[in-house]
Order: structure tokens, then sequence, then C-alpha cells
């Protein structure tokens, strides 16, 4: 069900933090013509975490307006209470969506079995779909294979986002996960070599920059042409690691500014890129032939 690049777009936001609705549109329409299999709104890197419940329904409810059935939305909805996540959930249920993507629950550390009622709760009283997203390296807590694989087994669990970086759970997930359940990278780094040894996609934050070229590359490793996905991979290796030079989403909404194609907004405690850090990026960008307008 879930499959191929799909990009974990930003929030656009104006200087003063107001949400930018004709900067989304216009990156919606960018994913469409560059054939981007689906677009996660309201994850991270959407900064989930600094939106007002009210906001970030209305944020969901405009995209699926825009997209008006062109591309998928998947929802990013979790948090690190059941209860709260629940509420949002079923809020947006309504919508036109492809999924809801939850997060493991950060800072409160929950137990393998907390993390299975966690999830089990939610794919109980929604409709959508649900992929669950294990990021430890913010989250604090991994969702270990085996507890994937048991949550694998419930009929309205669909799909992992595994952010890890370690390429032996690929083959560990696909043996103990049903026939037909979706593992996707959460770790642009890694990805092509993911989908390589059997993964079926990347939810990508290099795909906020560079949408064909993960296109391409998804398409190259999914078919098993590994020449074709390591060449276009080292073209946008520099960005895999330079657009986390400083906590995402923070270079990535830099680098989208200095394409035109956002304005300068971003949420504290989250701030804009530091200036040791524009050359990085910039360079980065130079290496996977992505043209910067901007100076500053």
């Amino acid at each position: 069900m879930f499959a191929g690049s799909m990009t974990a777009l930003v929030t656009p936001m104006n200087r003063d933090g107001a949400l930018d609705y004709a900067a989304l549109a216009a990156l919606v329409d960018l994913h469409v013509e560059a054939g981007t299999d689906a677009l996660v709104i309201a994850g991270t890197t959407g900064e989930s975490p600094t939106l007002e419940r009210e906001e970030h329904i209305e944020l969901l409810e405009r995209s699926c307006e825009i997209a008006a059935g062109r591309i998928p939305i998947v929802a990013g909805t979790g948090s690190n209470s059941t209860a709260q996540t629940l509420k949002l959930s079923q809020a947006v249920d309504r919508l036109p969506l492809a999924g809801l993507m939850i997060v493991t629950p950060y800072y409160n550390k929950p137990t393998q079995e907390g993390m299975f009622r966690h999830f089990s709760t939610i794919a109980d009283a929604v409709s959508h779909p649900l992929i669950l997203y294990n990021v430890p390296g913010r989250t604090g807590v991994d969702l270990k294979p085996e507890t994937v694989a048991r949550l694998s087994a419930h009929p309205n669990i669909a799909a992992v986002k595994e952010a890890t970086g370690e390429l032996e759970r690929v083959q560990r997930l696909r043996d103990a996960c049903r026939s037909g359940f979706s593992l996707l990278s959460g770790d642009d780094a890694t990805a092509a070599e993911f989908m390589l040894r059997g993964g079926d996609g990347v939810i990508s934050v290099t795909g906020n920059v560079a949408p064909r070229q993960m296109k391409a590359l998804c398409d190259a490793a999914r078919a098993g042409d590994r020449a074709r996905a390591e060449e276009i991979d080292a073209s946008l290796r520099a960005l895999h690691r330079d657009l986390f030079v400083e906590s995402n989403p923070i270079p990535v909404k830099w680098a989208l500014e200095q394409m035109g194609l956002i304005g300068p907004g971003i949420r504290l405690p989250l701030t804009r890129l530091s200036e040791p850090s524009h050359d990085v990026v910039r360079a980065a960008l130079a290496a996977a032939g992505i043209e910067v307008r901007g100076t500053a």
C-alpha cells in the first residue's frame, strides 16, 4: 500500500510563524509534477510538536484540499500520549487521507508492551491504515522488530518507517512481518541500500529539495537496478548528510528558502540555520545540481 518516494514535507511559514498556505500549495504542485508517490504532512519535518491542535487539523484539511486526489496525503498524528494521539487521529479520520503516521511515544520511554498497546489502541479506533514510525535518535525509545512483527498482524497497521539506519533490520522485518506489510526507510543516507535489500520505499527529507532525483532513485532501487540507484544516490549523498548538519528541519527549510520555494518562518525552539552552516548546505545543493536563488 505504501511504497516508493514519499516526502516528509516541511510546513511553510511566514517570518512571524503563521502557516503559509500559498507556499504549501506550490510545494504540493511541485511534488505532483515530480512524481512523488505520497506526502507526509505534519510529521517531525513538518514541525508537528509546535502545531496547536486546531492548527494541526486545519493544516491537514487544507493539504487534502490542495492535493485534490492528485497525490496521497499521509497525516502525522502521533504524540507521547495515547489519549491525545487517539483524539487527534479520530479528528482527522474523516479526511481523504491515505493513512496516519504515528511516531513512537517520545520522552516517557514506554516498554515494548506499552508501545504495542499504544499503536493497537489507535489502530482499533480509526478507519485509515497506520504507518508505525520508529526514530530512536529523536524519541529515546526503539520499536524492536519483534514488536513490529506483532503489530503487523493487525489488519489496520500497514507499514513501518524504520529510521534507525540499521540495514540488517530489513530482512528481519521482512521475515517476521505479515505478507504485504510495507517497509519504509526513514533514513535518507541508507535508503537506497534499504530498498535494494527488499524495502518498499522511503519517507524522505531529501525529497523536499530533490523530489525528481528521489523518485528516480526509488524507482531504480525498487527495480533492483543497483548501478543506477547507486549513481543517483552518490549525487545526493551530501544532501543526505548535510540536511542534518543542524536539527531537522532547520537545514531543509533554509535550503527551500534559498531555492525561492518558501519563506523564512520556523518556530521556536528551532531557529534559522546558523551562519557557519550556510556554505555547507549550499555545497550540498550544488553537488546535487540544485539551483539556489537566495544569498542569505
